[in-house]
């Protein structure tokens, strides 16, 4: 970082008004070299992370999602007779009300009693979701029980059978009935966040979609989109190539004024109407900013903008007396997004942003190079591991095959939880962001629930090391991979006879002694190839250990995942086993050999760290 640029920097927005307290970053660096070289020193990194270590985010239907968890005097879930076909509905149908700010309150609750530090909460799609005096809001127009009104985002869906976009309709119009029972009562439910959080001294920090693009499949019909997505002079016309959807590329285009100025209303809204005190900028939803390749001009356009959302917050900063970070979601590939418009490591190395979170789309990482982000962005910004629902694409089933699922979802499985947590934390995570940790529940499939009770402590990695984990890897080739946002997948592979081929995931060490209240524990690790794949000889080595060539062809996961136990009947695995004495903290290297006459396809990898087999 240029002194000289960061001195000018800070001097235009001091100009904006005389502060009436240092701000965090400004105290940190106060009575040391850096009070003078305008840089802060090392001695203080990362301080947006010495409060906030365990984030929860919560989209904008959070609390409506599985109302009988969170409001069971008032709401049941059970199958009924549907009185439009006269027939019982095939899923369970949620009956009772009407919806109250007790939800809200009950949801933090358990977020509080679980370890949760921060509450970032999710303002808006292309519109607000909230009662917003800004810009258009989701349900502006409705009228309760006009199923005309979503029939349009039935399209948007892809629905095209009368009767498919009718059964849609049976379930969606009384789930957005439950927000319109809370404006019939009066209650702002994203303020309603805020005041629950105050109450169990949570940080509530607010996060805004910056290209939502749920409703494009039918951008003139879907209540989902800003007036202005119908706009097409205002969308994206070269961020689609190949076989992508076109329609989900065509997103806002930042390089046009209006739009900036639209989005930026309703960060302002957000920012000083409400008692937030952290603001995130989600742009993998979806990441679509400026037209490719952006020009430098272009790119230090988008800058400058970042730079006046930064003194909005740093104004609200010394209004209320505490901080306000500002820092942003986003694919792990930062080279990629400076070719959209945003440049991330300029934006950290400046100090505009305070805290950046690299994901993947819906499956969560394993594989995310901290390390390297932390080279680019420099010391004193908080990065967050963020974990997502998704585990990957490997289709998995109950021991009957009756039910059979094409994503494991991540929070029915606290070994999984554990392994993600830790491999993130071991390569320098700061701490966990949550996201999409209650779909688990949105389904309400028997078995399957999120356990909120894991995420306590998660983010202490010492807390984590001889607890069971199960690892796995991302999956490429599959639906929900972004690209080319994403990381590029290690998975699948095809091993020709006589090749090995070397897989990296991060990790955490273990214990040299088992703690008091586990078994000793192992390392098994799981090769998943298709069933139909003449195995032989798949040695398997372990961190430059000798290859394994014992092994175990089995039908079931490592540990189940809710209902979830076992392979469909195109996989199987190959288990084999090594001390957990090899694994290290940080990358860790899987080398499998396929010493067959024929080739193999690795579907998957997977890992557990497990109490030892007799």
């Amino acid at each position: 970082m240029k002194t000289r640029r960061n001195f000018l920097r800070n001097a235009l927005l001091g100009l904006t008004s005389a502060p009436i307290l240092p701000t965090w970053r400004q105290a940190a660096s106060a009575g040391s070299a850096g009070a003078i070289t305008g840089e802060l020193p090392s001695l203080v990194p990362n301080p947006v992370a010495r409060k906030h270590r365990n984030l929860f985010n919560g989209d904008t239907c959070v609390y409506f999602y599985n109302p009988e968890y969170w409001q069971p005097e008032d709401f049941t879930v059970k199958r009924v007779i549907n009185p439009r076909t006269g027939k019982l509905n095939e899923k369970p149908t949620l009956e009772g009300g009407p919806f109250s700010a007790r939800s809200i309150h009950r949801y933090v609750d358990v977020l509080a009693d679980n370890g949760i530090d921060t509450f970032i909460i999710n303002a808006n799609a292309s519109r607000a979701w909230y009662p917003s005096k800004t810009i258009p809001s989701i349900l502006d127009g409705y009228k309760r029980g006009d199923r005309d009104f979503f029939r349009g985002h039935a399209i948007a869906l892809g629905l095209k059978d009368p009767e498919a976009v009718e059964t849609f309709l049976d379930g969606y119009v009384p789930f957005m009935n439950l927000y319109q029972d809370l404006l019939d009562a009066g209650v702002d439910w994203l303020a309603e966040t805020t005041r629950a959080c105050r109450r169990r001294q949570l940080s509530p920090w607010v996060s805004i979609r910056m290209n939502d693009m749920h409703g494009a499949r039918n951008f003139e019909g879907s209540f989902f989109n800003a007036p202005m997505l119908t706009r097409k002079e205002m969308r994206l016309k070269n961020n689609w190539y190949g076989y992508h959807n076109s329609p989900t590329r065509q997103g806002l285009n930042y390089e046009k004024q209006e739009v900036r100025n639209f989005m930026f209303a309703q960060i302002r809204e957000v920012v000083e109407d409400y008692d937030f005190e952290g603001l995130e900028l989600d742009w993998w939803r979806l990441p679509l900013c400026c037209e490719p390749t952006a020009s430098p001009q272009t790119v230090a356009m988008m800058t400058d903008w970042f730079r006046q959302i930064r003194a909005l917050t740093e104004k609200q900063a010394r209004k209320a007396g505490r901080p306000f970070p500002l820092g942003m979601r986003i694919p792990g590939r930062l080279d990629i997004l400076k070719v959209i418009g945003l440049d991330v490591v300029t934006l950290c190395q400046e100090g505009t942003l305070d805290f950046i979170s690299p994901s993947g789309f819906w499956c969560t990482t394993w594989d995310m190079p901290y390390d390297t982000l932390r080279k680019q962005v420099g010391d004193r910004v908080a990065i967050y591991g963020v974990i997502e629902d998704g585990v990957n694409t490997l289709a998995t089933s109950n021991q009957e095959s009756s039910y059979t699922q094409a994503m494991r979802y991540l929070s029915a499985s606290p070994e999984i939880m554990r392994a993600n947590a830790a491999g993130k934390l071991a390569m320098g995570a700061d701490g966990i962001e949550w996201f999409n940790f209650f779909c688990t529940d949105q389904p309400r499939v028997p078995g399957q629930k999120a356990d909120y009770s894991v995420i306590k402590d998660i983010h202490q990695l010492n807390s984590l090391r001889g607890y069971p984990k199960h690892y796995s890897f991302a999956i490429g080739g599959q639906l929900n991979n972004y690209l080319p946002y994403e990381l590029p997948a290690q998975l699948p592979a095809i091993l020709p006879n006589n090749s090995h081929h070397a897989f990296k995931l991060a990790m955490c060490a273990e214990p040299s002694q088992a703690r008091p209240d586990q078994a000793g524990m192992e390392l098994v690790i799981q090769i998943i190839v298709k069933a139909d794949d003449d195995v032989t000889f798949l040695p398997v080595s372990f961190n430059g250990s000798w290859p394994e060539t014992k092994r175990e062809c089995v039908e079931s996961l490592l540990f189940p995942c809710g209902p979830l136990t076992h392979f469909t009947s195109q996989h199987v695995g190959h288990n084999f086993r090594f001390p957990v004495s090899l694994v290290r903290d940080g990358w860790n290297e899987v080398l499998v050999e396929n010493a067959g006459k024929n080739p193999v396809t690795v579907v998957c990898v997977e890992l557990a760290i497990r109490p030892k087999a007799d």
